[in-house]
């Protein structure tokens, strides 16, 4: 059953607030390899001239993750979940977070179309983050979902 793209456009998103810790920013360095001590060290971060460690450039798109059922919007518009890829996801970054911060979330659905006749229909998301009403970043995510059949 293809996405409803007015229902998906029109879903509402409760807003997310999380507090970044740093613990958590270490544990998301190690898991992806960052060796830059600017990352896990508060006092090299301090050296660099920040005010403490920074959020390292992907760790935004995890933060959606904290909510109970992160991916409820999609059952909600009726997405069998073992038919979903991962498309792509970008961000466009206004200034740096850090450790400390205490982010707000607000996602939408911006877009929804398909290709190759149906067979693949896409789902874009965007996310606005702020701190304290500040931009840091928006974080673009689309998803792929392929459909169980296709009219010919």
């Amino acid at each position: 059953m293809p996405i409803d793209a007015e229902a998906a456009k029109a879903l509402s998103f409760e807003p997310l607030t999380v507090n970044i810790e740093r613990g958590r920013l270490r544990f998301f360095a190690k898991a992806t390899g960052q060796t830059d001590p600017l990352y896990t060290d508060v006092d090299a971060a301090r050296r660099a001239g920040h005010r403490d460690l920074p959020v390292p450039p992907t760790f935004l798109f995890s933060l959606e993750m904290e909510q109970p059922e992160p991916f409820g919007y999609l059952v909600a518009l009726g997405v069998d979940l073992r038919r979903l890829l991962h498309g792509e996801q970008s961000f466009t970054y206004h200034r740096p977070a850090f450790a400390g911060d205490s982010l707000t979330l607000r996602p939408r659905i911006t877009d929804v179309y398909s290709k190759k006749g149906g067979a693949l229909e896409f789902l874009v998301k965007r996310t606005d983050i702020s701190r304290g009403g500040e931009p840091i970043a928006e974080a673009r995510s689309v998803l792929i979902v392929r459909a169980a059949e296709v009219a010919a």
